[in-house]
């Protein structure tokens, strides 16, 4: 049964680690369970990929651990146990892979975009990122986590500047959208498939691509790992046809 526990959570040198397979699937059968830290913006989707994977792998099981990839990185770094780290950016991957954690190569599955949210009914009419100077409280994730540093990119290309005061910080971007679901804010910057989860609870604007970011999901197996080999399984059918399609109905983006 997955059991999934919620934590609060360069380029170039990952893009070359990138560039293999992590290993060849194994082809016998691999049981035990095996720790996945993922960022939360994948929560959902990786739980059905987690509860399709146990079905396709009798005797294996999969526990979740979803925050911030900036929190699990920190986590994985002093010790905490994981197994595989997919990660919401390359920046935190790329930080391990330094640090000598990773357990062969990481490899990019899936991208997401960035989307404005708020209330139901859109009752400002939100429509740009420049119509956010004119709305009341905007809700961003933290500076160093992956979803607040991809905002401040969009900001930045939009020459776009919000004053502090009237920004709200949520741990990750669940939190930041709860924000507006809650009445804590107006509007928000997350994710397309945090955006999509949330349903009818809040209006979405999507951003032109010309004023957007596109996130990177890398995912790798870590050292220490007791199962590597349940571990690397995980992996392969998270970049499988099947895993990319379970993906896909998040609103996730392929890799390529």
């Amino acid at each position: 049964m997955i059991q999934v526990v919620f934590m609060l959570g360069l380029v170039g040198a990952l893009v070359m680690t990138s560039c293999g397979s992590n290993s060849s699937q194994p082809s016998s059968t691999v049981t035990g369970t095996i720790t996945v830290s993922a960022a939360s913006s994948l929560t959902e989707a990786f739980a059905k990929i987690g509860r399709n994977f146990e079905t396709a792998n009798p005797g294996a099981s999969v526990t979740f651990n979803f925050g911030p990839s900036s929190t699990l990185k920190t986590q994985i770094v002093q010790g905490a146990p994981a197994d595989v780290f997919a990660s919401a950016d390359v920046e935190n991957m790329h930080e391990l892979h330094i640090a000598g954690l990773l357990h062969g190569r990481s490899t990019v599955f899936a991208k997401n975009r960035l989307v404005l949210v708020t209330k139901p009914g859109n009752p400002q009419q939100v429509e740009t990122l420049n119509d956010l100077a004119n709305v009341g409280t905007i809700s961003l994730c933290g500076r160093d986590v992956p979803c607040g540093r991809y905002a401040a990119q969009a900001f930045r290309a939009a020459g776009v500047a919000i004053a502090e005061t009237r920004i709200t910080r949520g741990a990750d971007a669940k939190a930041t959208l709860a924000a507006v679901t809650t009445g804590d804010a107006d509007a928000a910057i997350v994710y397309a498939t945090d955006a999509e989860a949330a349903g009818s609870s809040v209006a979405t604007v999507r951003l032109p691509d010309a004023r957007n970011v596109t996130a990177v999901y890398p995912i790798a197996a870590l050292q220490g790992s007791a199962r590597p080999a349940l571990a690397l399984r995980f992996i392969r059918y998270v970049e499988s046809p099947q895993g990319e399609a379970t993906l896909r109905s998040f609103g996730f983006l392929p890799p390529r």
